[in-house]
């Protein structure tokens, strides 16, 4: 053996380390670090929302992760830090998606620039559809149920969530709800591309619908106007839908609220509001004038046993001092009470009381 060679037993084992070359620095591509963040994450036990993101991003993780291997650790924790390094310089962040821009612009692009939006994205392979299907209210989902086939129903009703399904169930006839119920038995071998295409058609017929002009119907516009008219014109209207359309009449005359409808419709612990959002003066002339008439006493009444005694001892006295009330401004007084009850009930501080369930 010669002279200048050491046998490998020799070695002591900080000599056999020192001799090892270092690793070569392994450079990832931006979809392998996603692959090693999320394996990372998921071996520390962190529950990753990972079915939010679009179905192709879901498939290009899963096949980039079933491609790698070893990752060394030298190389995990460059990643793991150059992910921090990202996290905390993120200055803003959006929410991705054509949907998620058009919930955060509302009400400041046109509703027409919105539809032609919600169009083009329909028609992208990369969108699922059923993202979107799923999450509208029931309103919009029944025509399908009832104007579609069968078939297509049955795979609508399958891709809902579980409590959304049944409650539209229940809203069908009960044949065509049998029918549509039946033939979720039949969806068992349907593929998903069948699928996905079948929520595209869907998506895109409901974004081909028309833009409404008006937020609220019909019913709820008319009785909006005729809650703070003069009750003569008020009364006159109402006959005359009477004898034009006495269904459409009736449904006017459910969505009116007035005075005379607040002991039965106002829930008592949210009388209290009321004196918040109307000046003391309004409420003593409403309050004044409802004094000895008919249905009108009754709502008066009812808010002074349902605010502070003290409040409602100060209101009569008032009350009392105030003498005779204009019908002009009994009627401007009672529209003022009327109007606050509204905006109560539109920003969702109260919830009036339907008549069905009384």
């Amino acid at each position: 053996m010669p002279q200048d060679m050491v046998p490998l037993a020799r070695i002591t084992p900080e000599r056999r380390i020192t001799t090892i070359p270092p690793l070569p620095k392994r450079v990832l591509t931006s979809r392998q670090k996603a692959a090693v963040i999320v394996r990372y994450l998921l071996t520390e036990g962190t529950s990753l929302p990972l079915s939010s993101l679009p179905e192709h991003m879901q498939a290009a993780l899963a096949e980039q992760m079933g491609q790698m291997r070893l990752v060394d650790r030298t190389t995990l924790d460059d990643v793991v830090s150059e992910f921090l390094a990202e996290l905390e310089s993120v200055g803003l962040a959006f929410p991705g998606g054509i949907e998620g821009a058009l919930a955060m612009m509302d009400g400041h692009i046109s509703q027409s620039a919105a539809q032609r939006l919600r169009r083009m994205s329909s028609t992208s392979s990369k969108i699922d559809p059923w993202e979107r299907i799923t999450a509208l209210p029931l309103d919009r989902l029944m025509p399908i149920l009832l104007n579609e086939a069968v078939e297509v129903g049955a795979v609508m009703l399958s891709k809902l969530p579980v409590a959304k399904a049944a409650e539209i169930l229940g809203k069908l006839p009960g044949e065509r709800a049998r029918r549509v119920a039946y033939a979720v038995s039949m969806t068992g071998n349907v593929d998903p591309e069948t699928v996905r295409r079948i929520g595209a058609a869907l998506l895109a017929e409901l974004d081909n619908q028309p833009p409404k002009a008006f937020d609220q119907g019909p019913v709820e516009r008319v009785g909006a106007i005729l809650n703070i008219s003069a009750t003569l014109t008020r009364d006159d209207v109402l006959q005359g839908l009477e004898a034009e359309d006495a269904a459409f009449a009736a449904e006017v005359r459910k969505a009116i609220f007035t005075f005379v409808h607040i002991p039965a419709r106002l829930n008592p612990r949210d009388a209290p509001k009321i004196t918040r959002l109307v000046d003391q003066p309004q409420l003593v002339t409403a309050l004044a004038a409802a004094m000895g008439k008919p249905g009108l006493e009754d709502a008066a009444e009812f808010i002074l046993a349902n605010i502070s005694q003290r409040l409602a001892q100060g209101l009569r006295e008032e009350m009392g001092a105030r003498g005779r009330v204009k019908d002009k401004d009994a009627e401007d007084a009672m529209n003022a009470i009327i109007g606050a009850i509204r905006t109560l009930e539109t920003s969702g501080e109260i919830t009036l009381i339907q008549e069905e369930e009384d």
